[in-house]
């Protein structure tokens, strides 16, 4: 651009081709595109070295080359050039075009002239026609041809706008122009009559397609100051020339400045391509390609905003309060950028592009809106997992009113944050999101209700566990009468406890009539099952809980103690009560009876087991069959079956043989018993011993009898083994049979002659110490001496009772040891005394 500001370039060169780059470059350089509407464009046309540049470089200030009229006449401007008119407003752009009628390009090539006079009248709001002031008037005067090529072109033009045409009328001569302007009027409608027009157009006078203004000036040359002035004056119509009234007052199809170079790019291509000009769809065309220019600007423009960035980089971190006002004032700007750009192209189109570049922008973010509403859900989806769990666990109100509030207090807040990042631009569907949330937060509640319920069952399950198993095992090791009915009163009075309990607790959950009842119904079930595998574990040690039973009452009396086999106990009928209570327990332990019904299964093993005598005669003569021989009850399901009468059989006749042997033990105990308590053999014994021994009795009697001597050795022998026999508890050697007796006592006789003769000399031993250490008192008087006797005497005979009622050990020399060392001295002396006396 040149310094003086006009910005002179051309626009097509002498070749026809369209200077691109040249007019792009003239347009920024005078920033016509912040002009809008307000500009203007004027074209000048006419014959060669008609002073065409010098009028417009004094009219416009512009600097287009001018003809040297020193050097001759020839052609100064080639193609079509462009420029700025210098302090006019509003912006007035000036195209100066070639000469018609130049010998450069010769008599037959119009071509170039048709096609510039066509292009000048498609992009010009004013045209200027310079012609001679001598030629008006004449028949073959030079803007004839001019006129005709403007006629013939404009019938191109499909609709096209009114054009002003001022014709200025250079070299003015004294014929006022009162006179000059009628004739060329009546030329040029003359001209515009015999040109050919379409049938639409055929009876259509110029007026509707040129508004035709007059002026002229006088010669440059000759009158250059009043050629100035008048020139000044005419420059004064230029001023507001697109206002209402001036000399562009005709607007309707005026392309937008910022769309006026990709509109002269498309005008000039249809001309050279040799096609009707359409300047109404030109305009729509050319309204269509810039504003999406401009969106597509605004677009670019968009992705690379800085707080658009921070915005989507903020959003991918996380939720970002207030997101939907500054989206919104991101877009708004461009979006107001574009509607000031676009302001003057046609509404349609600019309407359209205005809704594409929203909706694109508003494709562009909608990530980051999606981003966002996932950060919104997921951190929806977590309120409500720790609400649910904080509220399920306070145990304020049951699960389902935990749910429904919790549920209602996030999708309020999830509601109100969708509301904050709402653009107004955009009408995005989120109910897909909200959707998402309610299903994820049902699934969830779901899966807590699910884990709950399994919990609270599991939790109801091991409390009939703990109130059932135990007791009903204690009840079944009992095996009594009423067994079945007590478990059956406890089983009731538990279930019953937890069924309550565990509907006051599925009442919170809010369960349908189907699930609620199906859930109890489990329950009842599981204590069902409770009592059934306790059954079957208790029933699989049948046979232990049978043999304890019998050992319990066979070896045990009703009190509770240890039975002592003395020989006077019925051992039939205690076998027999014994196995009665092993067979109840067997009878208990063979079916789970929780339904209160009779069966007939311990009549059945008492008959067939029990009585077998009877039961086997009466079967013998009834002809009928074994009714163990079967592998169910009568009268019982085979699920409530535990031992099965085959099985009953066998775990009888394993316990027989098991049984038998405490039995045999028993017999024998109390065989024993009685040998070792008969002291005295049997009468029919001591009848023919005295018999057979008569005559020795009767000879020892009489020895006797005869020596009083023998008799009295005979009772101190006696008494001395008596006194020995009680003091060593010797009769207890012999509760173990007699052999064993002599045996124990053949064992430990020395020893307890060398312990008697030891005891004996100790006390002899002390006596003569006494004597030394006391000496002998003086004689008593005789009847103190009696007394004295007398005392001495009944001292001995307490020494010897002591003695012979002194408890001994039976099983060890040491204990008997023991207990004559532990006597006292005296008691000693004295039964020294009494050994040796």
């Amino acid at each position: 651009m040149n310094g003086d500001g006009c910005g002179s370039t051309q626009l097509i060169d002498g070749d026809g081709e369209f200077n691109v780059e040249g007019l792009e470059q003239f347009i920024k350089g005078i920033r016509l595109a912040d002009c809008g509407l307000s500009y203007a464009v004027v074209a000048i046309m006419g014959p060669q070295s008609s002073g065409k540049s010098t009028l417009l470089n004094h009219l416009f200030k512009t600097n287009f080359r001018e003809m040297d009229t020193f050097r001759g006449r020839n052609q100064t401007t080639k193609g079509i050039w462009i420029a700025k008119g210098i302090g006019i407003e509003p912006c007035t752009i000036v195209m100066d075009l070639e000469g018609t009628d130049g010998r450069e390009r010769g008599e037959d090539d119009t071509t170039f002239e048709k096609q510039s006079a066509l292009f000048a009248l498609a992009v010009s709001d004013i045209v200027l026609i310079n012609m001679w002031c001598h030629d008006i008037g004449r028949e073959q005067a030079a803007n004839k041809p001019l006129l005709k090529t403007v006629f013939q072109v404009m019938m191109r033009l499909f609709s096209p706008r009114k054009t002003t045409l001022l014709f200025v009328i250079r070299d003015k001569t004294k014929t006022p122009m009162e006179y000059l302007e009628p004739v060329l009027r009546e030329d040029i409608q003359k001209i515009w009559d015999s040109v050919s027009k379409p049938p639409a157009h055929k009876d259509t006078p110029l007026s509707e397609f040129f508004h035709v203004e007059v002026t002229a000036l006088p010669s440059f040359e000759e009158k250059e100051e009043q050629f100035k002035e008048q020139v000044s004056q005419l420059r004064q119509r230029f001023f507001n020339s697109i206002a209402p009234g001036g000399l562009a007052g005709d607007r309707r199809g005026v392309i937008p400045a910022s769309g006026f170079s990709f509109s002269a790019q498309q005008i000039w291509k249809v001309i050279c391509e040799n096609k009707d000009l359409d300047l109404p769809a030109h305009k729509v065309m050319v309204a269509t390609v810039r504003c999406e220019e401009i969106a597509n600007e605004k677009l670019s423009r968009l992705t690379c905003d800085e707080n658009w960035l921070e915005l989507n980089a903020a959003v991918q971190a996380g939720p970002v309060p207030g997101f939907g006002k500054k989206l919104s004032s991101i877009l708004d700007f461009y979006l107001s950028e574009y509607d000031s750009e676009a302001f003057y192209f046609e509404e349609g189109v600019r309407t359209a592009k205005r809704q594409q570049l929203e909706t694109s922008a508003v494709n562009y973010v909608h990530s980051a809106f999606q981003t966002l509403l996932g950060h919104f859900r997921s951190r929806s989806l977590d309120k409500f997992k720790n609400d649910l769990d904080r509220s399920v666990k306070a145990e304020k109100k049951g699960f389902t009113p935990s749910v429904r509030s919790c549920t209602e207090a996030v999708m309020l807040e999830f509601d109100t944050n969708l509301k904050d990042a709402v653009v107004k631009h955009a009408n995005w569907d989120t109910k897909r999101v909200r959707d998402k949330l309610q299903r994820d937060i049902e699934a969830y509640a779901l899966e807590v209700r699910s884990v709950r319920l399994a919990e609270l069952k599991r939790s109801f399950e091991d409390r009939l566990k703990e109130a059932l198993s135990e007791p009903v095992e204690s009840i079944l090791e009992a095996g009594s009468d009423n067994t079945w009915q007590s478990i059956r009163h406890l089983h009731k009075i538990e279930t019953e406890r937890a069924v309550s309990s565990f509907s006051d607790e599925l009442s919170g959950f809010e369960l349908d009539d189907t699930t609620r009842d199906a859930m109890i119904l489990s329950l009842r079930e599981v204590s069902r099952d409770i009592v059934h595998k306790k059954a079957r574990e208790e029933a699989s040690k049948v046979l232990i809980h049978m043999k304890e039973r019998f050992s319990t009452v066979f070896s045990h009396d009703k009190d509770s103690m240890p039975r002592v086999w003395t020989g006077k106990e019925n051992i039939r009928a205690i076998t027999k009560e014994a196995r009665t209570a092993a067979l109840k327990l067997l009878s208990v332990l063979a079916a789970v009876r929780l339904e209160d019904k009779t069966d007939k299964i311990e009549r059945i093993l008492r008959s067939s087991l029990l009585d077998v005598g009877s039961s086997s005669m009466t079967r013998n003569i009834e002809g009928s069959t074994d009714p163990l021989a079967s592998s169910t009850w009568d009268e019982i399901s085979p699920k409530d079956t535990l031992i099965t009468p085959v099985h009953c059989k066998a775990y009888w006749r394993q316990f027989n043989t098991e049984t038998e042997y405490s039995v045999a033990q028993a017999i024998t105990a109390q065989e024993a018993h009685k040998r070792n308590n008969s002291k005295l053999p049997p009468l029919w014994a001591v009848i023919v011993m005295f018999a057979l021994g008569f005559n020795e009795i009767m000879a020892t009697i009489t020895f006797i009898l005869r020596s009083p001597f023998y008799l009295l050795g005979f009772f101190v022998v006696f008494f001395l083994s008596y006194a020995v026999a009680l003091q060593y508890n010797i009769a207890g050697y012999f509760h173990h049979g007699l052999f064993s007796g002599i045996l124990t006592l053949s064992a430990r006789f020395l020893p307890m002659v060398l312990n008697i003769l030891q005891r004996v000399a100790n006390q002899g031993q002390q006596q003569y110490q006494n004597n030394q250490q006391y000496p002998q008192p003086n004689l008593p008087p005789i009847g103190t001496a009696q007394s004295f006797r007398h005392r001495n005497e009944s001292q001995r005979h307490t020494a010897a009772s002591s003695v012979v009622l002194e408890p001994a050990s039976s099983t060890s020399s040491v204990s008997s040891n023991s207990a004559i060392d532990d006597a006292s001295p005296s008691s000693r002396d004295r039964t020294g005394e009494e050994l040796t006396s």
